[in-house]
């Protein structure tokens, strides 16, 4: 079975209030084109549809589309929704739209019920594990604690004593987590809840393939356990990441041969740092005047109205940073944040405020009350 691995389309995301529907589009249209030339039996998405719970219509459009377009062609689609999507409204009608060949599995009940596709050495059995907060969703596994460790081990228990009653059945996973070993960027959002965010890749033992989500660096943990990360750059740490998915060839004892399908680029993303005059007159950088740019200035003056002259020669500009002395209106607080988590940011505002580091006292009451609120947001979404 031919299998094509994708996830973290983000439909909705922004780079720097910059739109990316069109270049998202594009990427869609490339993934159907795949799906016909290189004759896919399925096609697996491992989360992170959208990039927000209430996705803009412009990105539910997208999705309408690429799902109505792989159904015409009898591609059978597995999806699972990450810790950006809103389950219950990525997964309103799947079992409606199943009938179709689409396989929408957001819900805990269904972790261990598989979307079982055939070719011709016989079953393949897909399970999926859709992003599992680890506070909400102990309970329903009887998991030991409420980290991601223990209800990925619970869940992948269910799945493992399913397999055992279906003998000569191939098996794939897909799952949304932080698996250890694994090498993050400054785009995923935090999943802290549970102490330690990463789970051990044995967690996964015994099945064929793992097509993970969430980390957006397309990467090997192991041969049968990967990550094909975003189809495209959505920040600047991300500009040297190859942007790819993976084919999968899994044959009739459970084997795998795997070809990387690189996505297409719509404008590359660059770093450049220099003086004003220097990046304004130099000819080596003209093969980024259409990057999307993070430009840092060396200057040991701040010079007037640098984002405007930068432009001139760099119409696509997005971030501005100095090496030293303080921020001016040209770097906004989005900047000076970008990166941070939830608790650094709310360590250094209260270092801002009061001239004084918060003690460890108080980070653990911040800690908390973050923790508190992202747990509070989340249940509500669930119900």
């Amino acid at each position: 079975m031919r299998i094509l691995h994708t996830s973290d389309w983000h439909l909705g995301r922004q780079l720097h209030r910059v739109p990316l529907i069109d270049e998202q589009r594009e990427f869609l249209r490339f993934l159907v084109d795949t799906v016909r030339e290189h004759h896919v039996d399925a096609v697996v998405v491992a989360g992170d549809v959208f990039d927000r719970a209430i996705p803009p219509l412009e990105a539910i459009g997208l999705f309408d589309q690429v799902l109505d377009e792989l159904a015409s062609l009898s591609v059978p689609l597995v999806m699972i929704s990450g810790n950006h999507d809103s389950p219950r409204r990525l997964g309103v009608n799947a079992r409606l739209i199943e009938r179709s060949g689409i396989h929408l599995r957001t819900a805990v009940d269904d972790c261990a019920r598989p979307a079982v596709l055939n070719d011709e050495h016989g079953p393949v059995a897909f399970y999926s594990l859709p992003y599992l907060e680890p506070v909400l969703v102990q309970a329903h596994f009887d998991a030991e604690k409420p980290t991601h460790q223990a209800v990925l081990g619970a869940a992948m228990d269910q799945v493992r004593a399913d397999l055992a009653t279906r003998p000569g059945t191939r098996s794939v996973v897909l799952a949304h987590a932080f698996v250890t070993g694994a090498e993050p960027s400054d785009s995923e959002r935090d999943i802290t809840a549970g102490g330690v965010p990463s789970v051990s890749a044995s967690v996964f033992d015994g099945v064929d393939y793992v097509a993970l989500g969430h980390l957006h660096r397309h990467q090997k943990i192991s041969d049968r356990v990967r990550y094909s990360g975003s189809p495209l750059t959505y920040s600047f740490s991300e500009a040297d990441h190859p942007k790819a998915m993976w084919l999968i060839d899994l044959d009739a004892q459970g084997r795998l041969d795997d070809q990387r399908i690189d996505c297409p680029v719509p404008r590359t993303l660059a770093r450049l740092t220099g003086t004003l005059d220097n990046l304004l007159a130099d000819p080596e950088h003209t093969e980024h005047e259409s990057s999307w740019l993070h430009v840092t200035l060396t200057d040991p003056d701040r010079p007037h109205m640098a984002m405007e002259r930068l432009k001139e020669r760099f119409p696509h500009t997005l971030q501005l940073s100095f090496t030293a002395g303080h921020h001016t209106s040209e770097e906004s607080y989005g900047t000076r944040v970008n990166g941070r988590s939830d608790h650094d940011i709310t360590l250094g505002f209260v270092h801002h405020v009061t001239n004084v580091p918060a003690t460890s006292q108080e980070q653990d009451l911040l800690r908390e009350g973050l923790e508190s609120i992202r747990i509070h947001a989340a249940a509500r979404e669930a119900h």
